[in-house]
């Protein structure tokens, strides 16, 4: 069968691929129309999710383009030690189900933010965060998802870069956009499904043409190409300790005791990073959420096999190509002069697979770079808008945010396609590296605030802007003494210029350093400071998580305002409330027409038992029912299809038009015993399985 159009792809293979798109945006748009109507259904899929897409949406957010190329380009060049962050993940995911999520379900919050901006009030903390994790999204997130994904469109392809992930770019804004959460949940469930068959499968092939395990282990250690046989030096030629998960704390390159950075690193990630909890916050009640984690890490005992093993069995097989270290011959095969393992996966795919299989792994790697593009933009899109456009607009309603956030990833689109030019400009055998160094400079400091604003109370909002400052600013400093240098090629007689005090201090051990750095500022600056009132942490921190009493808002706190005589407070704030929707019914009196008297009374609800949703006592609920609207005019065409598209019909209008939106305080925690003890024997069997392979390749 001939190719087409000059690609390495055939017929069945483009069938197999527009089916793929096909399906996949009608399942997820299906599956979105019953929450795209309100902020809770667009931004976290109406917290109605069960465990298994949960799971599978946590796994298929992380593992994107990136993990394909990268962790099969990793092991390509220096074997099983970049394992090492997909098994650390599995313990720290335990974390975020057990110790995490119980505080962000209890608090009720979107993001994570937010979630600061309750536990220590004020703004500049929220605002400085989500700035902060916007940018680390548009140019380390995207750009690396971007980048690894065009490296595969361009070796199985043949097709232009910037036209491929543009197209990329507007299909996932499009599930982003009129789905929100649920179709982003819906389909990373489909396409984990995909990814995990169509790797399963190559892997077999691979293990295959190697001649299986055993023949991998003893034959990689000669996967060397002629150029590297016939020199002196040691470049391009593998590691001695390959096969090694722990390697040495001085020469190697991920050293053992930089494993503690690497958690550190995963903690921001996994449990402070909105991306991936804010899927786990989309699950119906506590045990789903803490199931879905479980799922997700059962499933990141696979990439070790799946992605690591075929890079190290690509070098075997292509030893010219993937192995490659003569920069001519370098630059002809992948277009980088400092090698190209990163190709070991598009390479094996486009060679060991037959036509149509080969469809169904470009849809795989479709689906993964299409799965972190959503995630980012559908996160994005949250943060934007309950944390940053609140701020800027603070009686802005419900139809207004859904609106915003759905206009803030076009403009993420737009920002990523204007960053494909700097993408490619890059060094390809740098970008994986060069994410993890980044997440050394960035991270810590965002996990040490999280870590300790859980777990002490007596952290103040002074106490952690302090920290986050401080480990920020030296963050930027170390990132740009590390690049402001360029280190010479491997085998080149010049002398790396580049200062002891960076070239000799491993970004992992730069991690850790930080990360305690952050923890002396903040919590010296905190005890000289005046502490958080206690009413103030119900439900934000770990010892408070159960709690039953009534929270006071950090922020009336802080201006004078007390509880008084329990819900006193509440009452207050209730009439406010109705005083509130009177003043914005009665705006729309002159455009609008009402029903009769009867139809027109706010249901007021002081719920002090948990109700089907999950609500708790103290929660005042404001439900604006049989408000009927009429309009005088039909509505035009134009604007009949914005509303199909914002998921907003006649029905919702009434509902979100000047309804401010209300966050719920305290969701139930509980769990059922047998619940309990079924989640602790899956965990238990999780953490047995994850050292066993620790023991056996360390």
């Amino acid at each position: 069968m001939d190719s087409v159009a000059g690609t390495n792809v055939h017929a069945g293979d483009i069938v197999v691929i527009a089916g793929y798109f096909t399906f996949v945006l009608a399942v997820g748009l299906y599956t979105s129309m019953k929450n795209r109507g309100s902020a809770g259904g667009y931004f976290l899929a109406g917290r109605n999710m069960n465990w298994i897409p949960v799971g599978a949406s946590l796994f298929a957010s992380n593992i994107g383009s990136l993990h394909f190329v990268g962790l099969a380009g990793s092991g390509a060049a220096g074997g099983i030690s970049v394992a090492n962050y997909e098994l650390n993940a599995i313990m720290v995911l335990m974390l975020l189900g057990y110790v995490f999520l119980p505080v962000y379900i209890a608090s009720g919050i979107y993001t994570m933010p937010q979630y600061l901006q309750r536990r220590f009030g004020g703004k500049r903390i929220q605002i400085f965060l989500s700035v902060l994790t916007l940018l680390m999204y548009i140019f380390t997130k995207i750009s690396a998802d971007l980048y690894s994904g065009s490296i595969f469109i361009e070796q199985s392809l043949n097709w232009n870069m910037y036209y491929a992930v543009c197209l990329l770019l507007v299909i996932a804004a499009i599930f982003t956009v009129t789905g929100g959460l649920t179709a982003v949940i819906w389909t990373d469930f489909i396409q984990t499904i995909i990814m995990l068959v169509g790797a399963a499968v190559l892997m077999g092939i691979s293990f295959y043409e190697v001649g299986g395990f055993n023949a991998m282990v003893e034959k990689y250690p000669h996967a060397i190409s002629n150029y590297s046989l016939t020199s002196n030096d040691t470049c391009g030629k593998p590691r001695d300790d390959y096969m090694h998960l722990f390697r040495d704390p001085v020469d190697g390159d991920i050293p053992w005791p930089g494993i503690l950075g690497l958690t550190i690193n995963s903690v921001w990630y996994w449990c402070s990073d909105q991306v991936i909890v804010q899927r786990a916050l989309a699950a119906k009640t506590f045990t789903h959420a803490k199931a879905g984690t479980l799922l997700c890490g059962v499933l990141k005992l696979l990439p070790l096999f799946m992605l690591v093993f075929p890079g190290m069995i690509a070098r075997i097989l292509f030893p010219e190509t993937v192995g490659c270290s003569d920069p001519d011959v370098c630059m002809e095969v992948c277009g980088s002069a400092t090698g190209c393992s990163n190709i070991a996966y598009p390479t094996l795919v486009i060679n060991l697979l037959p036509a149509g299989a080969r469809g169904v792994m470009l849809a795989v790697m479709l689906a993964a770079l299409m799965s972190s593009l959503t995630s980012i933009f559908n996160s994005s899109s949250t943060i934007f808008a309950m944390d940053v456009w609140t701020n800027i607009r603070k009686q802005a309603s419900e139809l207004e945010l859904m609106i915003v956030g759905r206009i803030f990833v076009i403009f993420l689109v737009v920002v990523s396609i204007i960053w494909i030019p700097v993408i490619k400009a890059s060094q390809g055998t740098q970008l994986y590296v060069y994410i993890q160094e980044v997440s050394s400079f960035l991270q810590p400091p965002i996990c040490a605030v999280f870590v300790l604003g859980l777990f002490w109370g007596r952290l103040n909002e002074k106490g952690a802007f302090a920290g986050l400052i401080m480990g920020f600013i030296v963050g930027v400093i170390r990132f740009a003494v590390q690049y402001a240098y360029t280190a010479p090629d491997c085998g080149s007689d010049e002398p790396d210029p580049t200062p002891d005090i960076v070239k000799n201090f491993h970004y992992l051990y730069f991690s850790v350093f930080l990360f305690f750095f952050t923890l002396l500022v903040s919590v010296v600056t905190s005890l000289f400071t005046k502490p958080i009132d206690d009413r103030c942490l119900q439900r934000l921190t770990w010892g408070t998580r159960h709690s039953k009493k009534p929270r006071l808002d950090i922020e009336d706190w802080l201006a004078g305002r007390t509880l008084e005589n329990g819900h006193q407070k509440d009452h207050i704030g209730l009439e406010e409330k109705m005083t509130k929707l009177d003043k914005e019914r009665a705006a729309l009196n002159k455009d609008m027409e009402y029903g009769t008297e009867d139809e027109k009374k706010a249901v007021v609800t002081d719920a002090h038992e948990m109700n089907g949703n999950g609500i708790k006592e103290n929660d005042v609920i404001i439900e604006d029912n049989h408000l009927d609207i009429q309009y005088n005019t039909p509505m035009p065409c134009p604007r009949r299809l914005f509303n199909w598209v914002c998921g907003i019909d006649p029905q919702s209008k009434k509902q979100l038009a000047n309804q401010q939106l209300e966050i719920g305080d305290m969701l139930s925690i509980k769990e059922p015993r047998r619940l309990q003890l079924i989640t602790a024997a899956f965990t238990v069997a999780l953490l047995v399985s994850t050292l066993f392979l620790y023991v056996f390749f360390a």
